[in-house]
C-alpha cells in the first residue's frame, strides 16, 4: 500500500530517529533523514520526531530553515512525541514558541503522589473521532508514552488517554497528524499507526 512513498524524517535532533527507521524497515519502507528545506519539501511523507527539550528542537529547526518549510507543507506530516508538541503554538517548557500550525499549548503534568513526571509507560487509547491515522484501531489499545508535557484535549484531538486527566494522544489538523506516544515502541498498534500514515495520500 505504501509503495512509492518517499519518507523524510526531519533532522530535529531527536534520539529516536534510528528506532523509527527500524520500525519503518519492518514495514518494508525505506526512509531518509532530511536536514534541509528542499529535502523535506520533496518527500511524499514527512515525519517530525522528537526527544528532549522544545526550545532546543525549535532552535535547531530554525537554524536549518526547517521551521518555515514545515509550516508550508501540503503532504502528510506526522509529529511524534515532542514532534507532535512542536506542531502546536507553544510549549510551557521554557515558554517556547513552536510552529503554530495547530491551536494549543503543551503543558507540564502536575506532580502527584503515585503519578511521577515524566509519564513513562503503557496507556490505553480512547478514540474520540475518526482519523485516517487510526484506521482499524479501537478504544482500549495500548501505546507507549515517555513525556513530561502534553496537549490538553482540543479541536484537533482524535484520541485521548488519561494520566491524572485526559490529554491528546493523537491529533489531526488538515494534513498534519501527531501522536504523543512512540509508535516505534508501541508494538502492533504502533506499526498500524505508521502504516496508516504511509497509506495517506
Amino acid at each position: 500500500m505504501s509503495a512509492g512513498s518517499d519518507v523524510a524524517i526531519v533532522a530535529s535532533g531527536g534520539a529516536n530517529i534510528a528506532s523509527l527507521q527500524f520500525a519503518l524497515q519492518r514495514l518494508n519502507v525505506a526512509s531518509r533523514v532530511a536536514g534541509d528545506p528542499a529535502s523535506v519539501r520533496s518527500a511524499t511523507h514527512v515525519i517530525l520526531p522528537g526527544v528532549g527539550a522544545a526550545a532546543d528542537a525549535m532552535a535547531r529547526l530554525k537554524r536549518l530553515g526547517l521551521d518555515e518549510a514545515l509550516r508550508g507543507l501540503r503532504q502528510p506530516v506526522l509529529g511524534i512525541c515532542l514532534g507532535m508538541q512542536l506542531l502546536f503554538e507553544a510549549s510551557e517548557e521554557g515558554q517556547t514558541p513552536c510552529l503554530g500550525i495547530i491551536p494549543g499549548r503543551a503543558v507540564r503534568f502536575a506532580d502527584a503522589p503515585g503519578r511521577p513526571v515524566p509519564h513513562i509507560g503503557w496507556n490505553t487509547l480512547v478514540m474520540e473521532r475518526e482519523s485516517a491515522l487510526l484506521a482499524g484501531l479501537s478504544t482500549g489499545g495500548y501505546a507507549y508514552f515517555v513525556h513530561s508535557y502534553a496537549l490538553p484535549v482540543g479541536p484537533a484531538t482524535a484520541a485521548t488517554t488519561v494520566y491524572g486527566a485526559p490529554f491528546s494522544a493523537c491529533v489531526q489538523w488538515n494534513n498534519f497528524y501527531g501522536v504523543q506516544f512512540h509508535p516505534e515502541r508501541s508494538a502492533a498498534l504502533g506499526a498500524r499507526v505508521l502504516q496508516n500514515f504511509l497509506d495517506i495520500r
